[in-house]
């Protein structure tokens, strides 16, 4: 793979979140240009895209090959999704889970709709391959994470772009507390401190608790799968 990949390009879907930020270093690990993309679709913690260029910075600092290989950023604006949606993620309501076992942070449509203009991009950019950090071992329930959704889409777009789109997804089968270690395996220390302080998981947007895995309310469903994660992986990692 790192030698195939070696002539590619990678879009990366990169939100300013802990497992966009692996992602990231993930492609830039095996692919010869790297782009990022993230979306702002009115999402109550869209202080995670402002965290993107301070991430972005820190690890170009941190290699100096990440930082030749790191290419344009982009931003597309899509808040008709937000309009569309009733969740937790676009209002300000309590999170909670449905009867029928779906949290309400659910946005109906979001990884369809990102993954078609992040192929739309990569088209228009010569770009061969995307790479998202959908996991289907912790993901709230969310059936567009699943495999079988991302790759059914990766075979839409081929059909509907006459060009082959490959969706990369690096998380898909491991939990939080492996995507920690995954993050350590590739940047070590530096790269596991700049997860905690640069990076945004939280989806009520609460950078003012600084806890020992990063800023949060400590108590929204992303907070405590990140917290979850992190205790495991110090556990492991010191046995």
């Amino acid at each position: 793979m790192l030698d195939e990949a070696a002539s590619r390009t990678a879009l990366v879907l990169f939100s300013g979140g802990q497992d966009s930020a692996t992602c990231l270093a993930w492609a830039l690990q095996r692919f010869a240009r790297v782009e990022t993309l993230g979306f702002d679709y009115g999402q109550r913690h869209g202080i995670e895209l402002d965290c993107r260029d301070r991430l972005l910075a820190g690890m170009a600092s941190l290699r100096p090959d990440w930082a030749e290989k790191i290419g344009e950023t982009h931003t597309l604006a899509i808040p008709t999704l937000a309009e569309i949606s009733d969740t937790a993620l676009t209002r300000n309501v309590a999170i909670e889970v449905s009867e029928g076992g779906l949290p309400n942070t659910f946005v109906p449509g979001r990884n369809l709709v990102f993954l078609t203009f992040a192929a739309a991009l990569a088209y228009r950019r010569g770009v061969t391959d995307i790479v998202g950090g959908m996991c289907e071992t912790d993901y709230s329930g969310y059936p567009d994470c699943r495999n079988d959704t991302v790759q059914t889409m990766a075979r839409a777009l081929t059909l509907g772009m006459d060009k082959e789109v490959l969706i990369e997804t690096p998380l898909m089968r491991i939990d939080k507390a492996q995507t920690f270690e995954m993050a350590h395996k590739i940047g070590g220390d530096a790269f596991i401190r700049l997860i905690v302080e640069d990076t945004h998981s939280c989806y009520l947007g609460d950078r003012s608790h600084r806890h020992a895995w990063g800023y949060g309310c400590g108590e929204c469903p992303a907070c405590q799968l990140r917290a979850r994660g992190w205790e495991q992986w110090n556990g492991s990692s010191k046995t």
